[in-house]
């Protein structure tokens, strides 16, 4: 279901290049606006669609053994 946003009371001008709209985000916040955006409502969701949520989270992640050197080990924990 696709809905429609309020428009915010001060509107993006029309940029004529890429170069112009660097320059206007450059110099302009965008807290202004984000300030004018509704609260989102809060979801609840159905319990059937809860549970499917779950079973692809348990189903994506299963847990493997595997072997390796210290050296990899070291390398895996800084990444």
């Amino acid at each position: 279901m696709k809905r429609k946003f309020a428009a915010a009371k001060a509107p993006l001008p029309k940029f004529r290049s890429d170069k112009e709209a660097a320059k206007y985000f450059g110099s302009h916040s965008v807290v202004q606006i984000w300030k004018q955006l509704p609260l989102a409502q809060k979801t609840k969701l159905s319990a059937t669609l809860t549970e499917s949520i779950r079973e692809r989270h348990i189903q994506a992640k299963s847990p493997i053994a595997l072997r390796l050197g210290s050296t990899q080990i070291a390398a895996a924990k800084r990444s």
